[in-house]
């Protein structure tokens, strides 16, 4: 399995689903305390090698309730 290629569909699907462009998710991560700027949100995100921890914060920005792993 690819795990870099699914970790960053994972949160790039969340995204696209509430309509969540990398401005608004630095603004809401900044609310957190983490400061990233769109850009190294974006090149994060698309290389997939992100902590676990980041993605947790994503999520947690982004008010998503549940993750589904598989179809």
């Amino acid at each position: 399995m690819d795990w870099k290629n699914k970790a960053k569909s994972m949160i790039k699907s969340e995204l696209a689903k509430q309509d969540i462009d990398y401005i608004e998710l630095s603004k809401r991560l900044k609310k957190i305390g983490v400061e990233d700027t769109q850009i190294n949100l974006a090149n994060k995100i698309n290389r997939g090698t992100f902590s676990f921890l980041f993605a947790l914060q994503v999520f947690e920005v982004i008010g998503l309730k549940n993750l589904r792993l598989k179809d």
